[in-house]
């Protein structure tokens, strides 16, 4: 078993960084194949370092879900052609941003509260936040893979106010934050997490919407880095 130290350095320096150079060389055309073997390394160097950490229960249903998901991926990728990638990835980032927003409120269930507050303080925004952008990511994907698909009017939504309409809903949101934060009440908390989990799946949702068909592949790409 590693060590939670172990398990953070894998995480942080050698997955992280990986992750990012594979976001770098992905955006050339001549450089994708090595994008993708990075970004897959990452991945596997994060999952075994997430099976064999000190955390970690029940590993023989972690490696079914793997193998289950692996059998689907691959099956997906052999049936999609290279033209559709874009519906692809967008499609399967809706999975990417849901797994952040139930990660993170298993993070909130079960997390022991810190004797300095400090580092209390930062851990529930931390949760907040990736609940926040995890719920952007998964109704974003959704509407981008919708219009990629024809599913949903290509044309840009355009409602009276909308950019007054995302200002509000970041506001509302960084309000919500503070409330999260500084109370010490749980069920308020989990109240004010359940409000602001609907206003970013709306946010995703209007953000997404306002964006014309065309664009979708560099929304998809753009959700890509909120995600990590």
């Amino acid at each position: 078993m590693m060590s939670s130290g172990m398990v953070t350095a894998a995480y942080i320096v050698v997955a992280a960084i990986l992750f990012i150079f594979s976001q770098a060389v992905l955006s050339r055309h001549e450089s994708s194949k090595r994008g993708n073997i990075l970004g897959i390394t990452g991945m596997a160097i994060a999952l075994i370092a997430t099976i064999l950490g000190p955390d970690a229960h029940n590993i023989g249903w972690i490696i079914i879900a793997m193998v289950i998901g692996g059998l689907i991926g691959v099956r997906l990728a052999n049936k999609v052609a290279m033209t559709e990638m874009p519906k692809l990835v967008a499609i399967l980032h809706r999975f990417v941003g849901l797994a952040a927003v139930l990660v993170g409120f298993n993070s909130f269930i079960t997390h022991d509260v810190f004797s300095d507050r400090i580092m209390e303080n930062i851990h529930l925004t931390e949760i907040f936040l990736g609940i926040f952008i995890g719920a952007v990511t998964f109704t974003g994907s959704i509407v981008a893979y919708g219009k990629l698909c024809g599913k949903i009017a290509f044309k840009p939504l355009m409602l009276p106010n909308r950019h007054k309409l995302n200002l509000l809903a970041l506001l509302i949101s960084f309000i919500l934050l503070l409330i999260f934060v500084k109370t010490t009440t749980t069920g308020l908390q989990v109240f004010v997490l359940l409000m602001m989990t609907i206003i970013a799946l709306a946010f995703g949702w209007h953000l997404v919407s306002s964006i014309g068909g065309a664009d979708m592949p560099v929304v998809v790409s753009m959700l890509n880095s909120y995600s990590g």
